[in-house]
């Protein structure tokens, strides 16, 4: 396909044609040398229940797209945009005829950024971007991606620098959307809406730094100087997770990481990653991959 000048197959001339999913699980092909995978698809196949370790952006250009996320169904029409993020399942229906662009990015190229922690909160929340729903950033967000999209195809000497900080810029207007232009704290003075916030993100860059200790809603609100009410409904309304749902979260995410190494036993890759008892471990572990986390690692592990 050559539009607007660029070709968008060229750059994708070490693609196998398919996506790789086994056992629910998908071995995300980046570009040789590269975090990165965008490609204009094509294919009218169907791909069922699966998750990846990338984040995930889909953008229908000709047709619709269905994806099938947490018990919703998204049909995504062109022009709109979904965000998956890493280790969501998520099931693909394409139709017999029509086109879309696909983005993968390794989410581990922006782990360790401060903000990140919050940024991520907002994304797990499937961010579905249509003129309706994100009136304010919609414009922003198309284009911020479809340049990306025309650096990557025009193979271009910094490609991954200029998207990666594409999309930081686009993750911190996800931020700023958030907290204004959805009034998330409505009911308080700019000044004060300004200390929660602030107060609210540096403690989730706190978890991201003491995840392994023992956390706990009392401990949290005390550290930022709120009562364990006020701040679990703070944090709720914030984050859209509990505290306690959020910390699992975190630490499922250390998890995944620390199982990618098959010298660390499954034990000590729970202790490791804050959770006290094995059997919670494997528990949660499975509610949230379909999968236990010795299934995982199989699947999670390239062979040598």
């Amino acid at each position: 396909m050559v539009d607007n000048g660029h070709d968008y197959y060229t750059a994708n001339d070490d693609w196998t044609g398919s996506r790789d999913v086994k056992n629910a699980y998908e071995a995300v092909e980046y570009h040789i040398g590269s975090s990165i995978r965008i490609w204009c698809n094509e294919q009218d196949l169907t791909y069922d229940s699966h998750w990846h370790t990338a984040l995930e952006v889909i953008m229908p250009t000709e047709n619709y797209y269905d994806v099938e996320l947490a018990e919703t169904i998204y049909h995504i029409l062109p022009g709109d945009i979904l965000f998956i993020m890493p280790g969501e399942m998520h099931r693909l229906t394409a139709p017999p005829h029509g086109r879309r662009f696909i983005f993968l990015f390794d989410a581990s190229l922006f782990v360790n950024i401060k903000g990140w922690p919050a940024i991520m909160t907002l994304i797990s929340q499937t961010p579905f971007i249509t003129k309706e729903a994100y009136p304010m950033i919609y414009e922003e967000v198309s284009e911020t991606l479809l340049r990306i999209r025309d650096e990557y195809f025009d193979m271009r000497e910094y490609t991954e620098f200029t998207a990666c900080a594409l999309m930081l810029n686009l993750f911190a207007k996800f931020g700023y959307n958030h907290i204004y232009e959805k009034d998330i704290f409505h009911n308080l003075g700019l000044s004060k809406q300004k200390e929660h916030i602030k107060k609210i993100n540096d403690l989730l860059d706190y978890i991201n730094v003491h995840y392994t200790e023992n956390l706990n809603l009392e401990n949290m609100a005390a550290h930022i100087g709120f009562s364990k009410f006020h701040f679990s409904r703070l944090f709720k309304q914030y984050t859209g997770f509990t505290f306690n749902d959020y910390l699992n979260y975190r630490r499922l995410k250390a998890a995944e990481e620390l199982l990618a190494d098959r010298t660390i036993s499954i034990t000590e890759v729970a202790l490791r990653s804050g959770f006290s008892s094995i059997s919670s471990f494997n528990r949660l572990f499975k509610e949230s991959k379909h999968c236990t986390p010795k299934e995982y690692r199989v699947l999670n592990t390239k062979p040598f």
